[in-house]
């Protein structure tokens, strides 16, 4: 799963984010209140919707109950800057006054699914609002631990798409794959959803059965899959030995804990004299952008360039190695499939531009945008996509991905018979660098 995604940077599953500290939003109400109206009428058609926090964020209570419609009393109805806002408030009142289960609507899930639709009409699948549940349920996967099918989705040709199903993930067993396509979530065709809106509705309690419709990649005909949910615990970073003294190190997240993972596997191989490393990162979703540089830190001369971020007003600023670098000196090969996607991909151009190291597999995702987190009232928040990034030599790869420099495809019977001839290639090429 499920874009991940310092809460901070993500790159979820899920993106790279910044963390804004709350008390920030709370210095002066007067610009709180009118920064969150100006952030509400972005998208006005059909969609736009302003609500007033008028007590601001410290006095603002905690929402611990529904809020019916009558009872709704919403403040900041005027035009701002040009936009006029009658529209949306005539369609407000009508419910108001008309709809049949007015007196049971609740105001404040109709304000998060103004919100939702705002955001939504930007077009941008990876721009998006959580309200207080789906927030909890989103700190809980940078976390490592959540209950669902462990596969992280993101948007390819337009279609909701497999990114990377989690190592022994309920997702996994039951066949899913990176690349295939979902069509359908029990009975509810997502053609129309964002990633967040497709992601509430696999997830349920450990235990429940969640039904998908996929088209498999490289097929033509759909088929439908039970998955029996379960609590998916992610330990970020395994690692193996093969033949020869070969570290063998696999990624499959990039969360809060993963470089703590990833120094106490360096410690191993150090102590092992590992003689050359393969560093795995086939169906990494991506995560938080300071794991994937504080890692390439390791790997990687300090002062070297990791990634750099570009601004919709083209101001580029770029992430550098920090120091501890242990292992740039042992060889090294990366594995990379379409499952690997924005920090991971951050990760392997800046090892292949930096470093010259000959990536293996097949072509990655290509998620190349930046996300930025911010802590909204009561509990929510809104991601959204504010740069994008290039590699160190200046290459974008949103939808293009990152090309391998020795292409091997994993195919369908590789699969069913536990065959993979990605793995071996490294293990021959890097046996190669090793004579």
């Amino acid at each position: 799963m499920l874009e991940q995604l310092n809460q901070e940077r993500e790159s979820e599953a899920s993106e790279p984010i910044k963390t804004y500290p709350e008390d920030e939003l709370a210095k002066n109400r007067k610009i709180f209140k009118k920064g969150l109206l100006i952030f509400f009428i972005v998208a006005v058609t059909f969609a736009s919707y302003t609500l007033g926090f008028s007590r601001g964020k410290n006095t603002a209570p905690a929402v611990t109950k529904d809020i019916s419609l009558g009872q709704a009393v919403l403040e900041n109805k005027s035009a701002n800057n040009g936009v006029d806002f009658s529209l949306f408030w005539k369609v407000w009142d009508t419910i108001k006054e008309k709809h049949i289960n007015r007196k049971d609507l609740d105001a404040q899930k109709m304000v998060y699914g103004a919100i939702s639709g705002m955001l939504k009409a930007t077009g941008d699948p990876y721009t998006s609002f959580f309200d207080p549940e789906e927030n909890k349920a989103f700190s809980q996967d940078l976390g490592g631990s959540f209950d669902g099918i462990g596969a992280e989705l993101g948007i390819k040709d337009n279609l909701l798409t497999v990114i990377a199903p989690l190592d022994e993930s309920p997702a996994q067993k039951a066949g899913l794959r990176a690349g295939d396509k979902i069509i359908k979530i029990g009975d509810k065709v997502i053609a129309d959803m964002t990633i967040d809106e497709a992601v509430s509705l696999i997830r349920g309690k450990k235990g429940t059965e969640v039904k998908l419709t996929i088209l498999p990649n490289g097929e033509k005909d759909t088929k439908e899959i039970p998955i029996v949910r379960d609590t998916i615990e992610v330990k970020s970073v395994k690692l193996d030995f093969k033949e020869g003294d070969i570290a063998h190190i696999e990624i499959t997240k990039f969360g809060e804990n993963t470089d703590k993972e990833f120094d106490q596997a360096m410690k191993t191989m150090l102590a092992k004299n590992t003689r050359g490393i393969i560093l795995d990162l086939r169906n990494d979703p991506g995560g938080l952008l300071d794991r994937a540089v504080s890692i390439a830190s390791r790997m990687i001369p300090k002062g070297k360039v990791v990634v750099t971020e570009e601004d919709s007003f083209g101001k580029k600023d770029s992430f550098f190695t920090e120091g501890g670098d242990s292992l740039s000196s042992i060889p090294t090969v990366v594995l990379i499939n379409e499952g690997s996607a924005s920090a991971s991909e951050i990760l392997a151009g800046a090892l292949k531009d930096d470093q010259g190291l000959t990536l293996i597999g097949e072509k990655s995702f290509g998620k190349g945008t930046v996300q930025e987190l911010i802590d909204l009232p009561q509990g929510s928040s809104v991601k959204v996509t504010v740069a994008k990034w290039l590699t160190p030599n200046g290459d974008y790869i949103m939808e293009k991905g990152i090309n391998p420099d020795i292409e091997v495809k994993m195919t369908a019977d590789d699969y069913k018979n536990d065959k993979d001839p990605q793995l071996d290639k490294a293990m021959e090429v890097i046996q190669e660098k090793l004579k």
